[in-house]
C-alpha cells in the first residue's frame, strides 16, 4: 500500500511513528514549509531559521537512506501556505492509498489534521507520538479522580515507572526532590564555561537569507545564530552539557548574571522540542554520568525533574485541558503588554537584560522567564493572552503545548491553581539575591516605597491587595497576607498610589 507520510517541523526524529513500516520503494515522505506556521505568531527569526534549516537537513538525511522526500520550500511559487492545502496539492502529485501522520504538538494543528480524511476522501491514520515518556492516554489515567494535579506527585510516579534514581521503592538518597539545594546565587568569581555554538553551513545561510527577506519585521536578531541544526550537532551539544555543565547545573540553576546568557543550563529544549534529541536518551546520559561519579545527585535529580517531571507534566496537562485551558483568566488580568517587552527600553535593569538576551538568542533560562518577565507580568496584571503570545514569539523552544501551561499556569496563575499551588510572585529582594541585575539599576531593591524604590517591591503588595478576594484563602499565601494586614492604612494607601502611578505610565 503506497503511503504519503507527513513529517512536521517539530517531528525531526527518525524514530517518528509516522515513519514506522516505511517502504522506500513505494512511500513518499511529505515535508512542508508553510507561511501559516511561520506567521500565526511572528516568531523570532532565529526560531524560524532553526526549524527550517533543521527540516532541510532532516530531509537530506532521509534521502541519503534512499527515502523519497517531497519537500515543499517556503518560497516555492505554488506553495499555498498551509498544511491542509499543501497536503491536497501533494495528493495530486502522488498516487497513494493512504496518509500517515504522527499526532502534532499543538491543538490547532490537531484540529486541522482531523479534517484531512473528510476533505480529501482518503484514509488518514494519525499515530501516537511515542517520543514522549508519558503518553497522553497515560497522563489522563493518572489524572482521573485527583483533586489536585501537582507535578511533584506525577514526577514521583514517573520515577517509579522508569526506575530512574530509585533504590527499590525509595528514591536514591532518601529524597525525591533536591530543589532547596539548587538555589544558590552565583559567586562573583565563578567561571562559566563557554557554550557550543555552530557556524551556519550553506543550508542554514540560505535559510537565514530567506527569513531576512520574507520576515524582516519579525522579532529578534539573526547575527548571533549558532543553534544545532542536525542530530549530530544536537548530540554534540548534549554531551558537552553533561560533561562540562551538568556538574554545576544543580547548584546554580536559579542564578542570573549580566552578560552570561546561558550559565550552566542545558539549552537543549529547542532540540528536544523539534525532535533532534529525545528525552529518554537525554535522561539516560545524565544518569550514566551520575553512576560514573562525575555528576552529583543534586544536579542529576534537578535535571531529571525538568525532563522526566516538568516537561512531560505540562504536555499532559495541555492535552488534558485544551482547548478551554487557554481561555481562563482567574485573576482577571487585562492590562496590555508594555512596548518594552519588544524593545527592552526600560529602566528596570533585570527586565532590560533579560529581554535583550532574548532578542539576541531566542533564549532565556527558566528563572529569567518565571521570575523576571513572568513575575513582572503577574504583578502588573498583564493580559494572559498577550503575555502568552509574546512567549510563543520570542523563544526558540516555544511550542504551544509547552509554552501555554508554563506561562498561563506557572507564571500568571491564570488557571486558578490547577498547575501551581500559589502564584509565583516575588519582590525585588529575590531578584537581588539571585542575580547582579540590581547593581547599577535606576531602582534599589532595598527601597520599598518612594523615590528610587524598586517597582517589584510595591507592585508585589499591590498585587496581593488587588487579588485578596481570590488569594487570601490560599494556605501558602497566609504569611504575606498577615504582613499586609499589619500595615497601617497610610502605608497601604502610599503603596496603592505609587503602584497606580507606575502602572498608569505603562498604559
Amino acid at each position: 500500500m503506497a503511503t504519503l507520510r507527513v513529517v512536521l517541523g517539530d517531528q525531526l526524529s527518525r524514530s517518528l511513528s509516522a515513519l514506522d513500516g516505511l517502504d522506500r520503494s513505494r512511500d513518499v515522505v511529505l515535508m512542508m514549509e508553510v507561511r501559516e506556521e511561520a506567521t500565526y505568531v511572528p516568531h523570532h527569526r532565529q526560531k524560524l531559521v532553526l526549524v527550517l534549516s533543521a527540516m532541510r537537513h532532516f530531509a537530506e538525511s532521509l534521502r541519503a537512506e534512499g527515502v523519497t522526500v517531497d519537500y515543499v520550500a517556503l518560497d516555492h511559487p505554488e506553495n499555498r501556505g498551509s498544511f491542509t492545502q499543501e497536503l491536497g496539492r501533494a495528493l495530486e502529485r502522488h498516487q497513494v492509498e493512504r496518509v500517515v501522520a504522527t499526532e502534532p504538538g499543538e491543538w490547532r494543528v490537531w484540529e486541522a489534521m482531523r479534517g484531512w480524511e473528510e476533505a480529501y476522501g482518503i484514509p488518514v491514520k494519525i499515530r501516537e507520538d511515542r517520543r514522549f515518556l508519558c503518553s497522553r492516554e497515560a497522563f489522563t489515567t493518572w489524572a482521573q479522580g485527583r483533586k489536585a494535579l501537582r507535578m511533584e506527585f506525577f514526577y514521583r510516579e514517573m520515577r517509579r515507572s522508569t526506575g530512574w534514581l530509585m533504590d527499590g521503592e525509595k528514591p536514591v538518597g532518601g529524597r525525591w526532590n533536591y530543589d532547596p539545594e539548587n538555589r544558590k546565587p552565583l559567586p562573583s568569581d565563578a567561571r562559566v564555561p563557554p557554550r557550543q555554538r555552530f557556524v551556519p553551513d550553506p543550508v542554514t545561510r540560505k535559510v537565514m537569507a530567506l527569513v531576512e527577506s520574507r520576515f524582516p519585521d519579525h522579532f529578534g536578531e539573526l547575527e548571533n545564530f549558532g543553534w544545532a541544526v542536525t542530530r549530530e550537532q544536537a548530540l554534540e551539544s548534549l554531551h558537552h552539557f553533561v560533561t562540562v555543565c551538568l556538574p554545576s547545573f544543580g547548584d546554580y540553576q536559579d542564578a542570573m548574571r549580566t552578560g552570561e546568557d546561558f550559565l550552566f543550563h542545558a539549552v537543549l529544549s529547542p532540540y528536544l522540542n523539534i525532535g533532534l534529541l529525545e528525552p529518554q536518551e537525554v535522561c539516560e546520559l545524565a544518569l550514566e554520568a551520575y553512576a560514573a561519579g562525575s555528576v552529583p545527585l543534586t544536579a542529576t535529580e534537578g535535571f531529571l525533574r525538568q525532563i522526566l517531571g516538568w516537561r512531560e507534566y505540562v504536555r499532559g496537562l495541555y492535552w488534558l485541558r485544551m482547548p478551554g485551558y487557554a481561555e481562563t483568566n482567574f485573576l482577571d488580568a487585562r492590562r496590555p503588554l508594555p512596548g518594552f517587552f519588544w524593545t527592552a527600553d526600560t529602566e528596570l535593569r533585570c527586565l532590560r537584560e533579560t529581554i535583550k538576551a532574548t532578542r539576541r538568542n531566542a533564549y532565556a533560562h527558566h528563572i529569567q522567564r518565571l521570575m523576571i518577565t513572568g513575575n513582572f507580568a503577574l504583578l502588573a496584571g498583564l493580559a494572559p493572552a498577550e503575555v502568552e503570545a509574546w512567549y510563543l514569539v520570542v523563544y526558540a523552544d516555544a511550542f504551544e503545548w509547552v509554552e501555554l501551561p508554563n506561562t498561563h499556569g506557572m507564571a500568571l496563575h491564570a488557571d486558578g491553581g490547577l498547575l501551581g499551588s500559589k502564584p509565583y510572585a516575588a519582590s525585588g529582594a529575590y531578584i537581588d539575591r539571585m542575580s547582579d541585575y540590581c547593581r547599577d539599576c535606576a531602582f534599589s531593591p532595598k527601597v520599598k516605597l518612594g523615590e528610587g524604590a524598586c517597582p517589584f517591591n510595591y507592585l508585589y503588595w499591590h498585587f496581593l491587595s488587588v487579588n485578596a478576594s481570590r488569594l487570601k484563602g490560599n494556605p501558602r499565601m497566609a504569611m504575606p497576607y498577615r504582613t499586609l494586614a499589619r500595615m497601617t492604612d497610610d502605608r497601604r494607601a502610599a503603596i496603592e498610589h505609587q503602584a497606580r502611578q507606575f502602572l498608569d505610565a505603562l498604559d
